[in-house]
């Protein structure tokens, strides 16, 4: 399975420390099912973890783009759990974390 690459280091400098990409990449293939399952058990392993959570932001956004135009059905599947994260987020983290998070999917 050739799983598609994010080029989010070339266009914006930002390392990937996950494989979330990749893993939403799979589950794509599988459907809406798996797409919210996987999205679930990242939040539920990593909740607790900023930086990592900041970074599956951005996947659900580049997903976002990445399905507009091909997939309305999907892209909206990823919008809604982009503004469950986005909203959890924002009333979560605070200080330094939050700052990161802005600075980051800015």
């Amino acid at each position: 399975m050739l799983i598609e690459k994010w080029n989010i280091e070339e266009e914006t400098g930002y390392k990937p420390i996950t494989t979330f990409w990749e893993d939403f990449t799979i589950a794509d293939r599988f459907g809406i099912d798996a797409i919210k399952d996987t999205y679930n058990r990242a939040f539920n392993e990593w909740k607790n973890d900023y930086k990592f959570m900041t970074e599956l932001c951005l996947v659900l956004n580049h997903k976002i783009w990445r399905y507009y135009d091909d997939n309305r059905t999907i892209a909206a599947v990823y919008n809604d759990l982009w503004i469950k994260l986005d909203e959890y987020l924002s009333n979560t983290l605070k200080d330094e974390e939050l700052d990161y998070y802005y600075r980051i999917t800015d």
